[in-house]
């Protein structure tokens, strides 16, 4: 069978509920898109808001706050927030990049310490962490605790604190769930461990990891498998031998691409509403071929040189612009190309819907990447298209 380029971003918006918002529990709807990049606190609310009707920022707080969703590092050494049921899994199927990113980088090898000696320190500080810890008092065990000096301590705590399966503590007082100054804290992953000293494991958490992934993004070629992971194309070839019934397809080019049975395919020329996206949002970043849904033209305007990737507007399914909020709540839009004015009353819509409701809760999330508008960005247009 093949698809074309056009049917697979419908494809991807469909797994993703940006065709439209889904009816469906918060909890149901972050398994189905299978994981929302959070390295920024407030975009797996935002990214959810664009997915799931009616949805309400403390519903999030409350799963968050019973550990039903999680957030930790995990695929592309990067936060993620995931169900907790899937964390196991997810982890162990990375293991191989975090260890490498993490235990053999400069700044946990400069402290003195190895491989080894994480393996050693690790049950200690799974158990120091069974209530939640702030990265300071953390980061003081291990300087005592490994012999240490504070300042080589520091860096080396930041790389081991991201490969040893920990989760961040939710912060009460922290508008978006968690913060990034010394309020932060950690606690120990819930449950059954990933297993990282166990090869088996780790192959099987990869092949759950792929199965899920083309549930929620495929189809998929092996190179979108492995840049979604940030794992080796050989292993994602070897795990996809364990899934068991998997659909093959010819892409764009003559792109060899996976999916599972029965995964939904809509009609390519199926409406896809204007959403305003999170930063970070999956859907950029899921895919080596990004052209799924960033047109290549538009691609270093919205990932910016130091791996900011701003807040996107959809139009027809398509990257065709850029958003933020501006004083007195307002919705600012910047278009890289001519809108019709039926796109621009509909992201006014929107607009009046997330002004809002960010509003209630902080409208200046995105503030401090105002700086990229600041220093321009290539708009043709640029709207406020509504206030809050």
């Amino acid at each position: 069978m093949e698809i074309t380029a056009r049917a697979l971003n419908r494809a991807t918006l469909a797994r993703q509920l940006l065709l439209e918002r889904a009816d469906v529990p918060v909890e149901d709807a972050v398994r189905r898109v299978v994981a929302l990049q959070a390295q920024q606190p407030a975009s797996p609310y935002v990214a959810l808001w664009n997915r799931v009707a009616g949805f309400e920022a403390t519903q999030l707080d409350a799963l968050y706050a019973q550990f039903r969703v999680v957030k930790s590092t995990l695929m592309r050494i990067t936060l993620h927030a995931v169900h907790a049921d899937d964390y196991r899994d997810f982890r162990a199927a990375v293991e191989p990049t975090v260890r490498g990113a993490r235990l053999r980088d400069r700044r946990f090898k400069g402290s003195g310490l190895t491989e080894a000696d994480a393996a050693r320190l690790l049950p200690e500080l799974l158990a120091l962490a069974q209530r939640p810890c702030g990265a300071a008092e953390l980061g003081e065990w291990l300087a005592e605790r490994a012999a240490v000096e504070a300042e080589l301590a520091r860096p080396a705590w930041r790389m081991l604190r991201q490969w040893a399966p920990l989760w961040h503590a939710p912060v009460e007082e922290a508008p978006w769930g968690f913060t990034s100054d010394s309020r932060q804290g950690f606690v120990a992953a819930r449950g059954e461990l990933p297993r990282l000293d166990d090869a088996e494991a780790v192959e099987a958490g990869l092949a759950e990891l792929l199965r899920r992934y083309l549930e929620g993004f495929g189809p998929a070629s092996v190179a979108d498998m492995a840049q979604f992971g940030l794992v080796q194309k050989g292993r994602v070839r070897a795990a996809l031998g364990r899934v068991e019934g998997l659909a093959e397809l010819t892409g764009p080019g003559g792109v060899a691409l996976y999916d599972v049975p029965g995964g939904v395919l809509p009609d390519e020329d199926v409406p896809a509403p204007p959403r305003l996206m999170a930063m970070w949002d999956s859907v950029l970043l899921a895919y080596a071929d990004r052209g799924r849904v960033i047109p290549p033209e538009y691609r270093k305007h919205v990932t910016r040189v130091n791996g900011d990737v701003l807040p996107t507007v959809l139009v027809d399914g398509y990257v065709a612009g850029v958003w933020r909020v501006v004083d007195g709540g307002a919705v600012e839009v910047g278009a890289f190309r001519p809108l019709p004015a039926a796109v621009w009353e509909a992201l006014e819509e929107e607009a009046r819907g997330i002004g809002a409701w960010l509003g209630a809760r902080d409208a200046g999330a995105y503030r401090r990447y105002d700086h990229w508008w600041v220093k321009g960005l290539p708009v043709e247009e640029s709207r406020v298209v509504a206030g809050a």
